[in-house]
């Protein structure tokens, strides 16, 4: 992959849900609609959200109909955790999912991730950041070894120039040149 644009790259998460992971079509599918739409993934890992750390990623939403349901949903199964990088990684991924009501993207965006995937409001493939700050949040509750601060002043930039490729093995993007020094 050749260097990409000059305007500094944004970070935001995505996870992919339980529902994706149990059905390897379902997540090979969306795995490569990341890759497809230019993202890079900086780091990738297949993990397993216990209830506690569910209910704390879904406080906000504590209280609501849906939250026992969705924090059950989260720790049911193994999921992917990806920080993803892309000059507008926000606005993008979310486009992409559609909106988390899955009827709502089967009628309005058909061909988002929930439309085409989706199965309920609960099993609806993936989450996304809805902003940069959450994005920050985010990240730093799934990959707390992460340091934004330091992949903006050390990594961002070279990937920013390239040229880059993906390693499949690894699941994340890699500058051509760096196989000895293997971003963390």
């Amino acid at each position: 992959m050749a260097a990409r644009g000059s305007r500094p790259l944004a970070l935001t998460l995505a996870l992919l849900k339980p529902d994706a992971v149990a059905h390897p079509l379902v997540l090979e599918a969306v795995h490569q609609i990341i890759l497809n739409n230019r993202f890079l993934i900086v780091r990738a890992k297949q993990m397993r959200c216990e209830p506690g750390q569910s209910r704390r990623f879904y406080r906000e939403h504590a209280g609501r109909f849906f939250y026992q349901r969705l924090v059950e949903f989260m720790a049911s199964g193994p999921m992917w955790a990806y920080i993803l990088a892309h000059e507008d990684a926000v606005p993008l991924w979310r486009s992409l999912m559609g909106p988390t009501k899955v009827f709502r993207a089967r009628n309005n965006v058909p061909d988002s991730i929930r439309g085409a995937y989706g199965l309920t409001d609960t099993r609806n493939t993936t989450h996304g950041s809805d902003s940069p700050a959450s994005a920050s949040r985010e990240i730093a509750f799934f990959f707390p070894e992460f340091s934004e601060q330091l992949w903006y002043q050390r990594e961002e930039p070279r990937l920013r120039r390239g040229p880059v490729y993906y390693d499949a093995e690894q699941r994340v993007h890699c500058v051509l040149g760096d196989e000895e020094t293997e971003l963390p």
